[in-house]
């Protein structure tokens, strides 16, 4: 069977991950238990599950010039990743996400754009000619919002079906985000986009249809240990989650877009992708970390959840 090919525009990040027993309180300095370093942003994220669920890999992003640029770089070979199109920015940082996890596996997350910032709609158009036959191209809003838009637009041209996961939730103009094939929103962020209350199943449905009058074909709400949500014109229909004890969530949204892509990829059936990467992204937070603790695609087929 051929592999799916998926090329990921975005971001990546290099993660400060501190456990926390709480947050102190202003002015506060109090002891933490643990603090580890990790690959991260939800570009490389989505690349890395992608990658290690079988799929091959291109990514278009920028890092610095600095000791995190030449690591993310070194990440990123390790998996055999694509990286013609990785381009280091002189003088630049690369991107940081300093991350806060408590006790209950949840967590708090900053970002610092960096070099990520600098990756431009040009940056596409010289990766023409390897994006054009993939099977999906995956998009977040953690580069700039024209690259994106611009990212879209190359997909709705030359048949591409794009995934747009739209996080950090931003104003969008729908223009051009009504042009993608899967709209993958978490509940905060559906929250924010649409202004509407998400506290319950009903609520969220409300708010996904709401995004249908915008001309959108597929949205995806991801919900934790709630599931996924899928709503589009004909139907609306809740994927259980696959229940576990966390020890870490971050990174399990970008688990499951990265796995999903895969997955739908292979299968031409969303709800049995939607159940497949509900099941990956709960495998996810087992682990501590982020594309560290994600299934290769051995693992997967060996795990009793």
């Amino acid at each position: 069977m051929r592999k799916p090919k998926i090329t990921v525009i975005g971001s990546n990040m290099m993660d400060l991950i501190t456990n926390i027993e709480r947050m102190p309180c202003e002015g506060e300095t109090i002891e933490a238990p643990n603090f580890d370093l990790g690959f991260g942003g939800k570009g490389a994220n989505q690349a890395i599950a992608a990658n290690k669920m079988g799929a091959n890999v291109i990514m278009l992003t920028k890092v610095g010039d600095g000791i995190f640029g030449r690591e993310v770089m070194k990440n990123f070979a390790s998996y055999g990743i694509d990286t013609t199109f990785v381009e280091t920015v002189a003088d630049t940082t690369s991107g940081v996400a300093p991350i806060f996890v408590d006790r209950e596996g949840k967590n708090r997350i900053l970002i610092v754009k960096g070099a990520n910032g600098h990756l431009k709609p040009e940056d596409i158009d010289k990766a023409a000619s390897k994006i054009k036959d993939s099977d999906f191209i995956l998009l977040q809003l953690e580069v700039p919002l024209e690259t994106v838009y611009h990212a879209i637009e190359f997909g709705y041209q030359n048949n591409v079906p794009v995934i747009l996961n739209p996080a950090p939730a931003a104003e969008l103009d729908f223009n051009y985000v009504k042009k993608t094939s899967v709209f993958i929103p978490n509940e905060t962020e559906l929250q924010t986009i649409t202004g509407m209350a998400v506290n319950t199943i009903e609520e969220i449905e409300e708010a996904a249809k709401s995004l249908l009058s915008k001309e959108l074909a597929t949205i995806i709400v991801t919900m934790g240990a709630k599931g996924s949500f899928l709503v589009t014109k004909n139907e609306v229909e809740l994927i259980p989650a696959f229940k576990v004890k966390p020890k870490d969530t971050t990174g399990a949204g970008d688990a499951f877009i990265g796995s999903f892509a895969t997955f739908y990829a292979e299968k031409n059936d969303i709800k049995e992708a939607m159940k497949a990467a509900n099941r990956y992204a709960a495998l996810s937070t087992l682990n501590v970390g982020t594309q560290k603790s994600f299934y290769t695609k051995e693992e997967y087929g060996k795990s009793i959840i």
